[in-house]
């Protein structure tokens, strides 16, 4: 039975947006029609920069005041679930997860792990643990964006969730005493072995990464001595991408930081962040940023550089940003670092920005990477080669049930919300 607040929250939807309307009525003129048919997405650079920020300034307008954003925030998240096709929410079934080949490095241990997002659908990746902090213990997430197509088997070494992006930040994290957990995108790095190279173009990839990022976190606060509490998610590109639908979705995660990807008119150039009406429908209208904004009220950090689409986070995002944080009296929880001489990637002053921000909002030992003066220092990070990363092996093999399509996947999801 539908609540009087619920009742109330439906009614004050059907006031801002009558049905009659075929669009969102509230949109600048200047954005494209909706085709005739099939789903309405939103793919690359979907829009101009001046007609995302006209989008942005008049979802202010529409949107004035904290009543009336939580309204339509409310309504995003169920049509971005929607559109993923994860409506209902899959049954949660059990992990069986795997957990193997532990490492000690310099403050911190490494294990290859495998899990079930659905039975037979293996997610792989790599976690990381503090060894000189005591429990309990903040998680992370880091996820990946993405990466050139392997021709040899030494390219792995440079890819994914293998890359030495990856590990330093990921290390880094657990010598300042996170558990954290490294996954592979859909048929990306250890998973293109399971599913090959082409199944990452997949549409499904918006569906099967959004509902393994909400698996890991079940792997994650599953573990003994982990805080609840205490939940940070970051990636770049798409990886980035991951970290804002995952924050939007899933009230577990208390802090994020997407990198180099959120920006007003580009929605990501990829099947896996563009090929589901995640972003467009009939009664509703979405760009990164304001999925970005559905993170507030909690702290959320935009990295951002002078060569992509978030050359305008100082400008455009970041402030329309901080009016939907003020509607919530916390102005001060979201932030952009933004480096206008650098490129589209994670490196070292972008980690930087993560590592002090997270130390701050998930109380993390900021003092554990740093080297006289405060400078970050990666140095005592072990790089490993992604043969060493590995959870399956010739010794340990890929599960005789492991699904290796994308349409035995899908199938396996859908039963799962029968």
């Amino acid at each position: 039975m539908m609540t009087i607040h619920a009742r109330l929250r439906l009614l004050a939807f059907a006031a801002l947006f009558p049905a009659a309307r075929a669009d969102v009525p509230w949109l600048p003129a200047a954005i494209p029609p909706k085709p005739a048919n099939g789903p309405a997405l939103t793919p690359g650079n979907y829009l101009k920069p001046e007609v995302g920020q006209a989008t942005l300034d008049a979802a202010l307008g529409q949107f004035p005041d904290r009543a009336s954003w939580e309204t339509y925030a409310a309504h995003l998240r169920t049509r971005i679930q929607q559109g993923a096709n994860l409506a209902p929410w899959p049954k949660r079934t059990p992990l069986n997860a795997v957990i193997r080949q532990r490492r000690a490095h310099d403050g911190y241990s490494v294990e290859n792990v495998a899990f079930e997002s659905v039975p037979g659908y293996f997610v792989t990746g790599n976690l990381y643990r503090p060894l000189n902090t005591p429990p309990p213990h903040a998680v992370v997430l880091s996820t990946h964006g993405h990466y050139g197509r392997i021709n040899k088997p030494e390219d792995y070494d440079n890819h994914a969730r293998f890359s030495p992006t990856m590990q330093n930040r990921c290390a880094s994290l657990a010598r300042m005493g996170a558990v954290v957990f490294s996954i592979d995108m859909f048929a990306a790095g250890e998973s293109m072995a399971i599913l090959g190279q082409d199944a990452h173009k997949n549409p499904l990839a918006v569906s099967v990464q959004t509902w393994n990022a909400m698996r890991a976190l079940d792997f994650l606060l599953g573990l003994e001595g982990t805080d609840p509490t205490r939940v940070g998610v970051s990636g770049e590109s798409g990886g980035g991408t991951q970290t804002f639908l995952l924050t939007a979705l899933d009230p577990r995660v208390t802090v994020s930081a997407p990198v180099v990807m959120v920006s007003s008119y580009f929605f990501g150039g990829c099947a896996c962040e563009s090929g589901l009406p995640i972003h467009r429908s009939a009664d509703h209208f979405a760009n990164n940023a304001m999925i970005a904004a559905l993170a507030a009220p909690r702290p959320l950090l935009l990295v951002s550089n002078g060569d992509d689409w978030t050359k305008h986070n100082p400008t455009i995002e970041f402030p329309f940003l901080q009016k939907i944080y003020g509607y919530h009296g916390v102005r001060d929880q979201v932030a952009n670092v933004h480096l206008p001489e650098e490129r589209h990637d994670y490196g070292p002053s972008k980690r930087a920005a993560v590592y002090r921000f997270f130390a701050d909002k998930l109380r993390l030992n900021l003092a554990a990477v740093q080297a006289a003066g405060g400078r970050i220092d990666e140095s005592r990070v072990t790089v490993e080669k992604s043969a060493q990363l590995r959870v399956f092996t010739a010794d340990y093999p890929i599960p005789a049930n492991a699904l290796h399509d994308a349409t035995s996947i899908a199938q396996a999801l859908k039963k799962l919300q029968q």
